[in-house]
Order: C-alpha cells, then structure tokens, then sequence
C-alpha cells in the first residue's frame, strides 16, 4: 500500500471511488502518450535515430514528469501508478527505478521480499550515478537502517570517496565500521572527525563505547580525560568522566568528579541523580534518598524527568520489599506540592496507592486527574476499577455514568463497564449496556458484535435462562466462527446442563487446537468428558490444565474439577488435598465443605 492520497470529491459514490481513482490514472498515462503521439516529428525524435528503444525511453519520461507532478499535488496513489508505468516502458532508466524502489520502501505493507527489491532497485541508481548525493545518502542510510551491513559499508566507503569534505559521511561510515564489529577503523575516523570539529560529548561516548568493546579500558579512560581535558569547568563533561569511573568501579574517582561537578554548578539536577547512583551503589540509603529528594526539588529539572526519577525510586524500594514508606508518601507530597496541576504526577501517585491497597486515597488522586482531563475514557476505567476492588459499587457506577457522559460512541467503555455490573450480579443492568453497546457499533465490526453478544449469553446463563444464553451463543459465532472464548463458554455451560455433550465436545476441541496450553480451555474440554464418563481422557487433559495453570492465579473450579476426576479414576487419596484447596479458594461452597469433610464425590 503506497502513501494514501486525498479523498475523491464527495459526489462520487462510494463504491464507484476506486474504480475512478484507477480511470483517472490511466487516463493521465493515456493522455501523456496521446500528446507525445502528436507532438511535431522534431520534438520526439533525434534526428540521428527514430528506434523504438528512443520512443520508449521519451514515453518514459513524459510519464517520470507527470508522476513527480501528481507527487507535488500529494496524488500519491497516481504518483505510485505513474511511477510504475513508466519503469515498466523503460527499465533501464535508473532514476525511475530509484524513486519507484524508494516509493515502495516506505509503503505501509512492505514485506521482507519487497523491501529486497526496493533496495536493488535503488542501486541501479546509485551504482550508474554515486554522485547524486541525496539519493545515494537515502540508500546508504536505507542499508544501514536496515542492517544490510555489508551494503552500507560499500555505499559510505564510496561516498566518502567521491565527497570528502561532508561529515555527515564521515559518520556513517564510522558507524557501518562498528555495525561490521571494524572498531578500530570507527574509532580512527572519529578521530579524524574530532580533529577537524573539535571534541564532543556524542564523539567521546561513542569512541569509548568501541574502545569498551575491544576491551581497551585504558584507552577509554584517556578518552574522558582529554574530553575533561578540553573543558574542565565543563558540568556534562565532568558528569561523563564519574560516570565513566563508576562503570569501572573506580568510586573514589567518581565521587570527585561528581562533587566537582556539583562545586560548578550546584542548581545542576543532573548532579543529583548521578550522586544518587553513586550512593545508591555504596549501599548509602540515607544519602541515596537525599539526592533523590534534593533532585525532586530542583527547578532545573523538567517535570516529565522527575517522574521518571520517582518511578524509578519507588520500582526500587517495592523491589527491595518495602512497599510503603513515609519517604515515599513524603517525595510525593512534596512534588505534589511543586506541581499541583500536573496529570503524570497524581497518575502515579495512583498507581503506586493500588499497589499498596489504599484505594479510597488513590481513587482520590485520579479524581484530580479527571477533574483535569474529564474526556479521558481509560482514567474513568481505571477509576472504576479502584472502586470495584475496594467494593465501593456506588462510586464504581457514578464513575461509570460520567464516563459515558464524557465518551458516549466509546465502545470499549461498555464492554468494560458491562462486564463490571455482571460481577456485582446487577445483571439487568449488564444487559441493558450491552444491548447500547450493540445498537452503537459497527454491524460490519464482527469481532465486536461477537464480543457483545457473547457476553449477553453469559449473563443470560448466570440468570439460569439457557435457552436464551445458547440463543446468543449462536448468534456469536455465526458473527465471528473463530470467536473461541464464546465457543469455550457455549461448550462448558452445554457440558453443565447435561445437554448435547458431543456438540459441546466438538466446540471445545477447536479452542484446545488454537489454544493448546490455555488452562481454561483444557479445564473446559477435560470437564466434557467427565460428564461423558470418559474418565481417564478426562484425567490425561485435566493435568496438563493443572500443569500449564501454574503460572497463572489459582482457581477454585480448576481445583474441584481436578479433585472429582481423580476421584472418579480411582485416585482417592489424591483428589482431597485438591478438593482442600478449592475450598480455601472458595470457603462457602457447600458442595466443597462436604466434599472435604467425608472425603467423597458428591454430585450437585
């Protein structure tokens, strides 16, 4: 798909667009060899040769022109159509095959093989005209980007050649050297970059990167030093040379030059955060968490920075395992206090108030956020969310309301806020969103129609009306055949209700086969043939849920289903300490209690 070009007039029927966009372009390829056809005999042709080879080769370029005109209009579908056209008269007129070839490097939906025919197409150019150096640089830097290597150290060693004096050559040579691991060569032709431009941070980094990498330590270190050498009042150059230090654990030397850094310049927040490192390394929390906090309180330090900082400070102390602490909550407040208005600061606050499960103070500080950003559909989620964990339903569903007063066309909000009133078993309510739901999408969205539908049928059979709930179920998958969370759905509520087991078994087996590691798919299929009495399959299918479940939650039902299929095989013994465990997942089940206590299958 080449870069889409502007829409057709209004007035053309929709269906009818295409079909005139592709008119269009033959009628500007037919026009183009309509003039050239009737163009005086002089004007087409060279007196000293009227060869179909040259009427093709002008064909070709009245058709190039009028493509780099429908380019200058942003026509780029015509100008794509042109192109090829025009390639396709006359394939030896490498400039055609370079804009074609880059013209469809750049396309949406390039693959792997088209993106190889591109390049070669490309150079054709460079390879018949190097010294036009746009192009040339776009397909050396296409090669690089694309890590053809080889190709882009070809390209570069050329340029370099035949344009010496242009130092953007110099470094992409410098980098096609160290892309084919040549560091020596990169790092002398930086040199001779720094000889001519000076030093520089992005110079030294990289020549002590390369250096690093052919295990020249020494070499690195003197890198630094003449950087610092160059500028030793310099802040940045400072920070580079202690930061240098401390990768080679050289810590004494670091801290001088942070402290240097920090007697510069002592507003710099940088010289924090890198003394916080420092600290951080020494196993000093006490100095750790002064820099911390004296960069939190640094006007100099942009506020997307500082929250970087605090998320990285607060990943840092869940890590260590301490999840809550007054330094936290103080390094909040206090740039809270700094930036009361700022979204990315309450957000996280919010996050990190989950984490510790104080919901109300967090669903405080999203409050803020909304008051800040009303529109935003996932806060309202997140919000909601908060409130269904601390079983605060009243603010969950006044969150709900606003939310759709904020975002009423938001599918997505009612396929998240109908799902929420079915786990509070307001299940009227969960239809009646789901049913707004169906009248606002788009019929020809089937996956989502299929969604939506489905989640109907499951409220449906918690209501205990199956005819209803396989109704819908029916209906899902006649939208969308691969929907295999409703076919997994359909098959066990058939398998519950004891009502056609092989249809159930037939449903069940498609998401096992796309889905063959899913413990509730495989949980599902192994409770079919429970029900069926095929007891040992059961039992092959249930451990392998049991086996791929463990890096997921545990569940009650999972467990229980286990314990009965072990019992019903004659594992006795086996079956109580999972039916034991569903218990303390599920402590009011009834059927569980007795189950436990005398030790036997008892049937619902």
């Amino acid at each position: 798909m080449t870069p889409s070009a502007e829409q057709e007039d209004s007035v053309i029927p929709a269906s009818n667009k295409q079909v005139q966009k592709v008119n269009s372009i033959k009628f500007y390829i037919a026009l183009i060899l309509a003039v050239i056809c009737t163009l005086p005999l002089h004007a087409v042709k060279d007196s000293n040769s009227n060869s179909d080879n040259d009427n093709a080769k002008r064909k070709s370029h009245y058709v190039f022109m009028e493509a780099m005109r429908q380019k200058a209009l942003g026509e780029f579908t015509s100008y794509h159509e042109l192109l090829r056209h025009a390639y396709s008269i006359d394939t030896t007129n490498t400039a055609i095959a370079y804009h074609l070839g880059y013209n469809s490097l750049i396309a949406n939906n390039a693959t792997q093989e088209s993106v190889n025919a591109a390049l070669e197409m490309m150079k054709k150019h460079f390879d018949s005209t190097p010294e036009d150096y746009n192009e040339s640089f776009l397909y050396g830097n296409a090669c690089s980007k694309l890590r053809k290597n080889d190709e882009a150290l070809r390209v570069w060693k050329k340029l370099a050649h035949i344009f010496p004096t242009k130092v953007e050559v110099k470094y992409m040579l410098a980098d096609a050297y160290a892309a084919n691991k040549d560091y020596n060569a990169a790092i002398t032709l930086y040199d001779s970059i720094e000889t001519n431009e000076g030093v520089s941070i992005p110079l030294t980094v990289k020549k002590v990167n390369y250096k690093l990498a052919t295990n020249d330590s020494i070499g690195a270190i003197n890198e630094v030093k003449s950087l610092l050498a160059s500028a030793p009042s310099n802040v940045e150059y400072n920070l580079l040379t202690g930061n240098i230090y401390l990768q080679f654990a050289e810590r004494d030397s670091a801290i001088f030059y942070f402290n240097k850094a920090h007697e510069i310049e002592p507003d710099n927040g940088y010289v924090y955060l890198y003394k916080a490192d420092y600290y951080k390394l020494q196993g000093d929390s006490i100095n750790y968490d002064k820099q911390i906090y004296n960069a939190l309180i640094n006007k100099n330090l942009e506020v997307e920075q500082k929250t970087e900082i605090l998320t990285d400070y607060v990943r840092g102390e869940f890590s260590a395992g301490i999840q809550q602490s007054e330094r936290i909550d103080k390094l909040f407040d206090t740039l809270i206090e700094q930036h009361p208005h700022e979204i990315a600061i309450h957000d996280l606050y919010s996050q990190y108030l989950v984490a510790i499960k104080d919901y109300t103070s967090a669903a405080e500080q999203l409050g803020y956020v909304l008051d800040l950003e009303p529109t935003n559909a996932d806060n309202w989620k997140k919000i909601m969310f908060i409130n269904l964990m601390d079983k605060n339903y009243d603010e969950a569903f006044k969150a709900a309301d606003k939310a759709l007063e904020y975002n009423p066309e938001n599918i997505d909000l009612y396929q998240y806020i109908a799902p929420a009133y079915f786990q509070i078993k307001q299940y009227d309510k969960a239809i009646e969103i789901y049913k707004i739901a169906l009248e606002k999408a788009d019929t020809a969205n089937y996956e989502l129609m299929s969604n939506l539908v489905s989640g109907i049928g499951d409220v449906y059979y918690t209501q205990g009306d199956t005819l209803q709930a396989f109704a819908q179920y029916e209906k899902a998958l006649e939208y969308n055949p691969g929907n295999i969370m409703a076919m997994n759905n359909y098959a066990y509520f058939l398998a519950e209700s004891g009502k056609d087991l092989d249809k159930a078994e037939r449903l069940s087996s498609t998401t096992v086969k796309y889905e063959p590691e899913n413990p509730t798919y495989l949980d599902t299929y192994a409770w079919i043939y429970f029900k069926k009495g095929e007891y040992s399959l059961a039992l092959t299918y249930m451990k392998s849920a049991i086996i791929h479940s463990e890096k997921e939650e545990p569940s009650a039902e999972l467990y229980e289903h286990y314990g009965d299929i072990l019992f019903m095989n004659g594992y006795h013994e086996e079956a109580l300490p999972n039916w034991e465990k569903a218990l303390e997942l599920k402590p009011e089940s009834e059927i569980l209690q007795r189950k436990v206590k005398h030790k036997t299958f008892f049937f619902k």
